[in-house]
């Protein structure tokens, strides 16, 4: 679906981009900027710079960048169309939907849905907190170390043993409650509630929408009611809002923590994610009853740059190892598996040792450190059979791994521990390799080389830059190592042009007509200033703007203007270093002409140069005239005029 610019326009003017990161970063203003603490990566002092009035942020720290739309994407996961829908949403504003009525009523049906599950779990969780019938499961929940805080926190519930009060106390239409889960027909018609006496856990989406919820039986000395209670866990079925597939329960607490550390732990259930949490490690998520799959690492990929599983490492299968090495090279996230004591869940260990738990994701191995170490405790290496089993068994893991310099460094750990001659464990590594890719696939999905499906480079915790898709409108995003080329560029030459295109960004008016990109010695500077002069403001000149130049302009747009720094004074600057540089140029000429004979050729330049210095010297000496203080800005105006002139007869040369 593609959103008219002229709603994203709206969006993006209406949207209060500090308050909206302030949510996630507490900022402090500071001139015509707000600053903090950047929500992208971790550091001590803020670098972290907002410019409310245009509406973007800079991170002078990690160089990520963009606008409302973008933080959005980065800190939620969401694509284009989902971040605008938000925003809008945010701000009270609609989507036109004449151009598409299927997609119009899509949205009017998953909002319906939403909605539906919001009131669900303001109904669930009232009734936990207030209604006397919820006593036991107040009674369960304060057994396993949950208080108020945690309650109020993770939004958990009660539903209630009757058949249908949140049906009656819903009165939402029937088709709603089921698409939504809430409930489903009786045996003598009408609708009962899904969910009945059981403690309830919502499940959100990265920007706290409900999207399902998860129900906990109560221990049988507990349960009112004796009909049999069904499983353990109840969980919503899928539905247009809910793919167990990329949800992880827990990402809208954990996305701003797991961003600022570049880390994400993935557990296995609610009460493990909880316990994380009042360990003190606020990171964790966990899967929704499924294994881990693709769209969970690309989610992932969006925030951070390693993953640490907190279960055992091989619960969804050995033959998952080649998929997950394959997902962590292609997504460039980092695999660790916390080394949990055995027998122990997180849930268990935050209750009783919050200590270990939190320890032993500090001390989490790389997947396959873990696997190899795992294989080595697993035998007697007291006697050669254990010896041997182990070292086969550690190969084979090695095997598995798709890098060759990985393999060595194992192979030679293994042979340490193991007592074998290495070169005996690399020729049974050859033979794993040669099983291991019979067994590989030949074809590659279009996920590969770090990109997923419509061209995103995943990796870092700061939101690599995504250009829009051609359906939408340009985004001004920019992150990457743009701007590290951009500072590394920046000297004394090249200040004076970051000076002037400062003042062109702030104050717009007072300098686009009096300055020339001809000004500009620095290319990417020069494509900025032309992409400001051809545009009717700074957001249509970052759409414009090539990647070089709108990285600049972001950075140049989150920063404040010197209080001493004027147009004139710059311009003057500009014009000075232009001069300067023109006359070398033409000393350069006049050499050549003399070496070839071209007397035409040496008078010309003898001329122009004579006229050059003329006007460097006004430029060096703005009293040079009195009672004429505006010589010196003259004389640059002269120049930029002269300059053009020359640069257009030159391309006229090279075209004829």
């Amino acid at each position: 679906m593609a959103i008219p610019d002229e709603d994203v326009a709206r969006v993006r003017a209406a949207t209060d981009l500090a308050a909206l990161i302030g949510e996630h970063t507490a900022l402090k203003r500071v001139g015509t900027r707000f600053v903090g603490l950047c929500p992208f990566h971790g550091e001590r002092t803020p670098s972290f710079s907002v410019n409310a009035e245009e509406g973007l942020y800079y991170c002078f720290g990690c160089q990520v960048s963009g606008d409302a739309i973008t933080f959005v994407r980065a800190m939620e996961g969401c694509d284009f169309v989902e971040a605008v829908e938000r925003l809008a949403g945010r701000a009270g504003i609609t989507i036109r939907d004449d151009a598409d009525p299927a997609a119009s009523a899509e949205r009017g049906r998953r909002q319906q849905l939403y909605e539906a599950l919001g009131a669900a779990v303001d109904f669930y969780h009232d009734r936990l907190v207030r209604h006397p019938d919820a006593g036991r499961a107040r009674q369960y929940l304060r057994s396993r170390g949950y208080d108020g805080d945690v309650v109020r926190r993770f939004r958990l519930g009660f539903a209630p043993a009757a058949y249908d009060e949140l049906v009656r106390a819903l009165r939402l239409p029937a088709r709603v409650m089921r698409e939504a889960g809430l409930a489903h027909e009786g045996a003598r018609g009408g609708l009962i509630d899904t969910f009945r006496e059981r403690v309830i856990f919502p499940v959100y989406d990265p920007s706290n929408r409900t999207i399902a919820l998860g129900g906990r039986i109560l221990p049988p000395e507990l349960r009112r009611s004796e009909r049999d209670p069904g499983p353990k866990y109840r969980n919503s079925a899928e539905s247009p809002i809910y793919a167990k597939r990329r949800t992880l329960y827990g990402l809208n607490w954990a996305k701003a923590e797991v961003a600022r550390s570049g880390e994400a732990v993935v557990c296995e259930g609610y009460t493990d994610v909880i316990g994380f949490f009042q360990a003190g490690v606020p990171r964790a998520v966990a899967t929704c009853g499924t294994a881990l799959t693709e769209e969970h690492f690309r989610l992932l990929a969006r925030f951070c740059n390693r993953v640490v599983l907190a279960f055992d490492a091989d619960s969804a299968g050995q033959n998952a190892a080649a998929r997950l090495y394959e997902w962590e090279r292609r997504h460039q996230l980092e695999l660790a598996v916390a080394d949990l004591p055995a027998g122990s869940d997180p849930a268990e260990l935050a209750r009783d040792d919050p200590a270990t738990l939190a320890a032993a994701v500090a001390g989490a191995r790389p997947y396959l450190g873990f696997r190899v170490e795992r294989a080595l405790r697993a035998a007697d290496l007291s006697t050669p059979e254990g010896r041997t089993r182990a070292a086969e068994a550690a190969i084979g893991a090695i095997a598995e791994h798709p890098n060759e310099l990985v393999h060595d460094q194992y192979v030679t750990r293994v042979a340490d521990r193991t007592g074998h001659d290495p070169d005996r464990l690399r020729a049974l590594l050859a033979e794993a390799r040669t099983q291991v890719a019979r067994k590989e696939p030949a074809s590659r999905t279009p996920e590969a080389d770090g990109r997923d499906r419509d061209g995103q480079q995943r990796g870092a915790a700061q939101a690599d830059y995504d250009p829009p898709p051609r359906d939408e409108p340009g985004a001004p995003v920019a992150t990457g190592d743009a701007p590290r080329r951009a500072a590394q560029r920046e000297g004394p030459r090249t200040r004076k042009g970051r000076d002037a295109l400062l003042l062109a960004i702030h104050r717009r008016s007072e300098v686009l007509e009096r300055f020339d990109e001809v000004l500009f010695v620095d290319e990417t500077q020069r494509a900025a200033f032309r992409a400001l002069r051809q545009s009717s403001n700074l957001h249509e000149a970052m759409e414009s703007a090539e990647p070089d130049a709108r990285e600049l302009l972001v950075k140049l747009a989150a920063s404040d203007v010197p209080a001493d720094l004027d147009p004139d004074g710059t311009l003057l600057e500009l014009a000075r270093s232009a001069t300067e540089r023109t006359l070398r140029e033409l000393d350069s000429q006049a050499r050549v002409a003399a070496e070839v004979g071209d007397a035409f050729g040496q008078a010309a330049v003898a001329e122009a140069s004579a006229w050059l210095a003329g006007q460097l010297q006004l430029l060096r000496d703005p009293v040079l005239q009195p009672g004429h203080p505006l010589c010196a800005i003259d004389a640059a105006e002269r120049l930029v005029a002269w300059l053009l002139q020359r640069q257009l007869q030159g391309q006229r040369r090279l075209e004829g």
